[in-house]
C-alpha cells in the first residue's frame, strides 16, 4: 500500500518523467500556427478560418472551389525538416504540400503544385505521396519506393500492410501525422506508424525546397481541420546551408538594395557552388522560427547602427556561434551601437564600425595587392566606387583576424566635419595610412566571420572582382573550399540587376555607372 505522501511523490515523479520525455520528443520544434488565428498563412478566405484552435477548410455545397486550393505558409520555404500536425478530415480529401510551388498568375492565386502527404476521410490514399501537377502517385501506404531518372516509383521493400496500417488511423477524428524530408528521403507517418518511404533519386523533377501548403480538395463538400502544427529542421547532411538576411527597402533606388543584392548572390551561389544551399528571407529577420536551425552560415545585408536587425536576436546568434556557424556581415551591417553588441559582433567577425571611430566616406578604393587567403582566390587587382567604410574597431592583438581588402583613402575622406560617421581626430591621425574595408576571422571555435564595408551601390554588383570576393568570403564563412580560381559567376545583365529592387525606378534614371561596370 502507498501512503499518501508516496503516492503524491510517485505521481510527480511519473508527471516529471513524462515531462522529460515530452520535452526530449519535441526538442529542437517550433509552432507555426498560434491556434488563434491565421497569421503568418495565407488562402482563400472564403475557405479557411480558424474555429475551437485549430486551422479549418471546408467546402460546402453552396460555397465550392472549382479547383484545388491551397492554405500557405508564408513563413518561409523548408528544405530539410521534420513536420508534426494533428488533422481530422469530414469527407472526400485533403493533403499536406511540402517543397512545393505556386503557380504563376493572378488566376492561379492559392494553387499550389508539389509533394503531397495525402489524407482522405477513407479509402487507399491516406499516408501516400503525391505529386500535385506532377509525376502522380508515387508511393503508396505501406509501400517503400524508389524513383529512378524514368520519373516511375519502384516498390523495393514494404512499410507494413497497407489495411492494417489503414486501421491505426482514426476516422472522424483526431490524427497525428509526421512528415519527415532530409535530403531525398521522404517519410509519412500517422500516429507513429510510417505510411510510406521514398527516396527521390529522380534529378530532373526532385526539389529540395519549396513551400509548405495544407490543401482544400475540388469536388464533394467537406472539412478539413489541422492543429498544433510544429517544425523541426533538419542538417542538410549533403550541402551547406547559407541564410542570407535582407534588411528592410532604404536609401532609395539602387542604393541599399538588401533585398536584390542577396538574391543575386543566392543565385549565384547557388549555380556555381557545388554543395550549397543559399535561401534568402526578405524585409528583416526572418519570421520563421526555424530558418537559421540548420543554417552553416548567416550573411546579414542590411542597415545598421540602432536599426541593425541583429540586436534584438543576440541571443539566438550567439547560440549559432557556439555551434561553429559562420557569420558575414555587408555594407551597413558591420554597424552595431557601441554596447555588447559590439563586443559581441567583433568576437564573430572581427571587427566593426564605431561612431566617433569609424567613417563612411564615398570614395574610389584602389586594391592593387591582395594578401595570400582563400578569399582572395581568382581575385585580381581592382578598382571600384562605393561608400567603403573604414577605420574599423578590431580585436585588438588577434592573429586570427586577417585583412581582405586593403586601400588608402583620399585625404579629402579624412577632412570631413565631427561627427559619429563623418570624421573625427583618430581618422585624421592616420593621414596617408592604408585602411581595411574588408576581412576574416577565423574564430578559435572553429566558426568563421566575414566582414566587407562596401555594398552601398547595387550596380557594383556587376564587377566581377567585388562579387568574386564577397561570393568567396561567403563560401569561405559556410565552411567550404573557396575554388582555386574563386568563385566564377556569370556577369548580370542590367535587366537582371534592375530585378527585385526595393524602390520603384525613377523616370529618367541614369544607369550610366551600372552601364560603365558592365562594358568592363
Amino acid at each position: 500500500m502507498l501512503y499518501p505522501h508516496r503516492l503524491l511523490l510517485a505521481t510527480l515523479f511519473a508527471l516529471s518523467v513524462f515531462a522529460s520525455a515530452r520535452a526530449e520528443v519535441e526538442e529542437g520544434f517550433q509552432p507555426i500556427f498560434d491556434g488563434k488565428s491565421l497569421e503568418g498563412w495565407d488562402g482563400n478566405p472564403a475557405y479557411w478560418r480558424v474555429e475551437d484552435g485549430a486551422i479549418t477548410g471546408e467546402t460546402t455545397q453552396e460555397k465550392p472551389t472549382k479547383t484545388n486550393t491551397f492554405l500557405i505558409w508564408r513563413g518561409g520555404k523548408v528544405d530539410d525538416f521534420e513536420l508534426r500536425l494533428e488533422y481530422r478530415i469530414r469527407n472526400h480529401n485533403s493533403g499536406i504540400q511540402y517543397r512545393s510551388r505556386e503557380l504563376p498568375g493572378e488566376e492561379n492565386r492559392w494553387r499550389v503544385h508539389g509533394y503531397q502527404a495525402d489524407l482522405v476521410a477513407e479509402g487507399p490514399y491516406t499516408g501516400i505521396l503525391y505529386e500535385e501537377g506532377g509525376r502522380g502517385i508515387l508511393a503508396l501506404r505501406g509501400q517503400k519506393v524508389v524513383i529512378g531518372e524514368d520519373h516511375k516509383p519502384k516498390e523495393i521493400g514494404s512499410v507494413g500492410d497497407p489495411d492494417e496500417l489503414l486501421a491505426s488511423i482514426k476516422k472522424d477524428d483526431w490524427n497525428e501525422y509526421t512528415v519527415i524530408a532530409q535530403g531525398n528521403h521522404l517519410i509519412h507517418k500517422i500516429n507513429g506508424r510510417v505510411m510510406s518511404e521514398t527516396i527521390d533519386e529522380d534529378q530532373a523533377k526532385r526539389r529540395r525546397s519549396g513551400i509548405l501548403a495544407l490543401q482544400l480538395h475540388a469536388g464533394p463538400p467537406m472539412q478539413v481541420q489541422f492543429r498544433n502544427l510544429r517544425l523541426k529542421r533538419l542538417p542538410m547532411e549533403d550541402k551547406k546551408k547559407i541564410v542570407l538576411i535582407a534588411g528592410r527597402a532604404s536609401h532609395g533606388y539602387g542604393s541599399h538594395s538588401h533585398g536584390a543584392g542577396c538574391l543575386l548572390l543566392a543565385k549565384a551561389l547557388n549555380e556555381n557552388v557545388a554543395g550549397v544551399h543559399a535561401v534568402v528571407y526578405r524585409g528583416g529577420w526572418p519570421k520563421d522560427p526555424t530558418a537559421l536551425d540548420n543554417a552553416n552560415a548567416v550573411v546579414l545585408f542590411a542597415d545598421g547602427g540602432g536599426g541593425n536587425p541583429i540586436l534584438a536576436h543576440l541571443d539566438e546568434v550567439g547560440r549559432l556561434m557556439d555551434q561553429g556557424v559562420g557569420l558575414a556581415c555587408l555594407h551597413y551591417a558591420v554597424e552595431v551601437p557601441k554596447s555588447e553588441a559590439a563586443d559581441k559582433l567583433r568576437q564573430w567577425i572581427g571587427g566593426c564600425f564605431e561612431q566617433w571611430w569609424s567613417v563612411n566616406p564615398h570614395w574610389k578604393a584602389e586594391f592593387k595587392a591582395l594578401p595570400h587567403h582563400p578569399i582572395t582566390r581568382g581575385v585580381g587587382p581592382f578598382s571600384v566606387e562605393d561608400e567603403w567604410y573604414y577605420h574599423m574597431r578590431f580585436l585588438e592583438g588577434d592573429k586570427n583576424v586577417t585583412p581582405i581588402l586593403v586601400a588608402t583613402p583620399p585625404e579629402s575622406t579624412r577632412k570631413r566635419p565631427d561627427g559619429p560617421h563623418s570624421g573625427n581626430e583618430h581618422v585624421r591621425r592616420r593621414k596617408g595610412m592604408a585602411e581595411t574595408l574588408a576581412w576574416a576571422r577565423q574564430r578559435p571555435d572553429g566558426g568563421r566571420g566575414f566582414g566587407f564595408t562596401g555594398g552601398h551601390w547595387h550596380w557594383n554588383w556587376a564587377d566581377d572582382n567585388f562579387r568574386k570576393v564577397v561570393l568567396n568570403g561567403i563560401v569561405w564563412t559556410a565552411g567550404l573550399e573557396v575554388p582555386p580560381e574563386g568563385v566564377d559567376s556569370k556577369r548580370p545583365t542590367l535587366d537582371e540587376l534592375k530585378a527585385h529592387l526595393d524602390a520603384p525606378e525613377p523616370k529618367g534614371f541614369d544607369y550610366g555607372r551600372a552601364k560603365q561596370l558592365l562594358a568592363k
